[in-house]
């Protein structure tokens, strides 16, 4: 295996559109890094440049120390698992997972032991005589991963491998794809736009935007302290409550918001000096969110509750704004009703209003 360093790439196309935006980070050696962003975000265009599918406008690309920029893609060393599955329907599936091992002119008897070993690997040993429209999606998916698998490559590249699949079998590839990863210590890039996926899967997480990269962290750090709104909201299901307006200091801390009202901040919220009487977005987990009395700091209107088993979404609007609050089941009043809300100021994320950063630790 081998780690990956990309140092300012670039991708510029002629209508002078930049796909990708001075990237720089480093795959290390035996590590699932997850690309996440939303669509169009770049971060297909980034692996398709990695795998040499897509050309560099400027920066550097190595894997294992190689200067890789201009080698064609067949030199590289990599295997990559597309979107679709890209199995060829008239051969079998072993023949689809020996197809790369036998255009390389490995001895027949080598073929059959590797595609048998990565059959076995992937529970896939009853199927090899079938054909792809013989087999479930979730089969498909695993014969495609084994057709990368049986090459031993450098580096392993996947490109939303999952996005066809219910979700059902989506959590069990998800578990299928972080055991081959303990399993062979492979260096993996998997790229998403699923959130969950990036926060089950990756060891660290590349979050992009435009084409711009956000923040890279492990997944509870990135959780626990984003870099900024975008990051913030996009990473956490349900996503996090944003309220804006200025904060000041009234008879303790206060945010006054657009329409006049004011919500009154808890003791243990601790704001940077340069934070007051400033622009800001005050974030707030749906898990720190807590049904609360009518004398609560914050009320809200009751618009949905959606119970999914061990917990309830309340779904609530407090004046412009959409709030969301994760509690355990139980009895609860009829939408429309009023509901106070409390919080822990300690679990307060604060934002510039206007540029989106984190402010204070």
């Amino acid at each position: 295996m081998a780690g990956v360093t990309l140092e300012r790439l670039r991708k510029v196309y002629g209508n002078g559109h930049a796909a990708v935006d001075e990237a720089t980070f480093e795959v290390a050696d035996g590590e699932l890094l997850a690309l996440v962003g939303p669509s169009g975000c770049g971060k297909s265009t980034l692996l398709r440049m990695i795998a040499g599918l897509e050309s560099i406008t400027s920066g550097e690309l190595r894997i294992g120390g190689r200067r890789v920029n201009d080698v064609p893609p067949r030199d590289r060393d990599i295997a990559m698992v597309f979107q679709s599955y890209a199995l060829y329907p008239h051969m079998t599936v072993a023949e689809n997972l020996g197809f790369a091992l036998r255009l390389r002119g490995a001895p027949r008897a080598a073929i059959d032991a590797r595609v048998r070993a990565v059959a076995a690997m992937l529970e896939l040993g009853d199927l090899l005589d079938r054909r792809p429209a013989a087999l479930s999606g979730g089969q498909r998916q695993r014969v495609a991963l084994g057709r990368a698998l049986v090459r031993e490559p450098q580096v392993f590249l996947l490109d939303e491998p999952l996005s066809n699949l219910d979700a059902r079998l989506r959590a069990g590839m998800r578990v299928e794809i972080a055991r081959l990863h303990r399993q062979l210590g492979a260096t993996m890039i998997y790229v998403t736009h699923d959130q969950i996926e990036a926060m089950t899967l990756g060891q660290r997480i590349v979050v992009l935007r435009d084409g711009r990269i956000q923040q890279i962290d492990t997944p509870m750090a990135l959780y626990d302290r984003p870099a900024n709104l975008f990051v913030a909201t996009f990473l956490g299901s349900p996503a996090m409550n944003v309220l804006r307006g200025r904060l000041v200091r009234a008879d303790g801390l206060r945010l006054r918001r657009a329409d006049g009202s004011q919500v009154p901040l808890p003791d243990g919220f601790r704001p940077p000096a340069a934070a007051l009487e400033a622009e800001v977005a005050l974030g707030i987990r749906p898990e720190h969110l807590r049904p609360a009395g009518p004398h609560a700091p914050l009320q809200a209107e009751l618009e949905l509750v959606e119970p999914v088993g061990n917990e309830m979404f309340l779904n609530l609007r407090c004046g412009r704004d959409a709030l969301v609050a994760r509690t355990p089941p139980g009895p609860m009043p009829e939408p429309g009703a009023r509901i106070g809300l409390t919080f822990d100021g300690a679990c307060v994320h604060l934002f510039d209003a206007a540029s989106g950063a984190r402010l204070g630790v």
